[in-house]
C-alpha cells in the first residue's frame, strides 16, 4: 500500500533546536504569555482571551494523569514547560532551548481537536525530552529511531484510553511510512518545510502581500546561498 506523507505533526516536521539558550524572541514570548502551573509544570499560551488553548492543554494533562500515571510523572519530570504559540513548521516539537513541549496554536485550536490527541502529542514530545536527557542527540542518522520510540510511546498511552482505535491506526501507519521514506527526516526536508511554514504563518496572521512577497524573496535567496558550491 502506498502510504501518504504524515501531516505536520508530533516532532516529525522540525528537528530539535540545537541551541541550549532560548532566543530573545522566545524569552519575550514567555514573558507575555498567559500561564498557569500544574504540578510544577509551567503551561502557557500567547493567544488572546479567553485562552481556549490553555484550557485544552490543561484538560489533556488531566486526562494523562487519570489514565497513565507513569507517563504523567515522566512529563512533569522531563519537561519544564508546555507552551502554545505559533510554530512555522510543525504542529508540535520538543524545544531543547526551553526544555518545552511546544504546540502550534492552530493545531490546538482546530475545531476537530480532542483532548486525547493533545495528550498523545504531549506524551510524544515528553519522550523527546527524556531521550535528549539521556544524551541521545536528534541527528539525521538517528531520527527515524528516535521518532519511532516516541510514536510507540504514544501508541502505548492511547491503548489505555477508550475509543482511540483510529488514532492508534494512524500512528501505526506513520511508523510504517517513516520506515519506508528516506527523505522526510533529512536536514534539507526540514529546511524546506520550515520555509513554507513561515509563509503559511504570515498568511495566518493576515500579513500584507508585500511582506509575504519579501519573505519569499528572502527564502529564495537563502536557498540559493545554501545550494551554491
Amino acid at each position: 500500500m502506498q502510504l501518504e506523507a504524515p501531516q505536520r505533526s508530533r516532532g516529525l516536521a522540525v528537528a530539535v533546536k540545537p541551541e541550549r539558550r532560548p532566543s530573545r524572541i522566545d524569552r519575550l514570548g514567555l514573558w507575555f504569555s498567559k500561564s498557569s502551573m500544574i504540578d510544577g509544570l509551567w503551561i502557557g499560551t500567547t493567544e488572546s482571551k479567553p485562552y481556549p488553548a490553555l484550557r485544552r492543554v490543561e484538560e489533556a494533562l488531566q486526562l494523562i494523569k487519570r489514565h497513565d500515571t507513569l507517563n504523567y510523572s515522566r512529563i512533569s519530570r522531563n519537561l519544564n514547560r508546555i507552551w502554545v504559540h505559533l510554530l512555522p513548521s510543525a504542529q508540535a516539537h520538543y524545544d531543547r532551548s526551553l526544555n518545552a513541549c511546544a504546540l502550534d496554536e492552530r493545531y490546538v485550536l482546530n475545531e476537530t481537536m480532542t483532548p486525547e490527541r493533545i495528550a498523545s502529542t504531549i506524551v510524544h514530545e515528553a519522550t523527546h525530552a527524556r531521550l535528549d536527557g539521556w544524551g541521545i542527540i536528534y541527528e539525521e542518522s538517528s531520527r527515524y529511531r528516535i521518532e519511532a520510540a516516541c510514536l510507540r510511546r504514544e501508541l502505548s498511552f492511547l491503548k489505555k484510553l477508550p475509543d482511540t482505535g483510529l488514532m492508534q491506526e494512524e500512528i501505526v501507519r506513520t511508523l510504517e511510512w517513516c520506515e519506508s521514506d528516506e527523505t522526510y527526516l533529512t536536514d534539507a526536508s526540514f529546511r524546506s518545510r520550515e520555509c513554507q511554514g513561515q509563509i503559511d504563518t504570515l498568511r495566518y496572521l493576515n500579513a500584507p502581500d508585500w511582506l509575504i512577497q519579501f519573505a519569499m524573496w528572502l527564502i529564495r535567496r537563502r536557498r540559493s546561498r545554501v545550494s551554491a558550491p
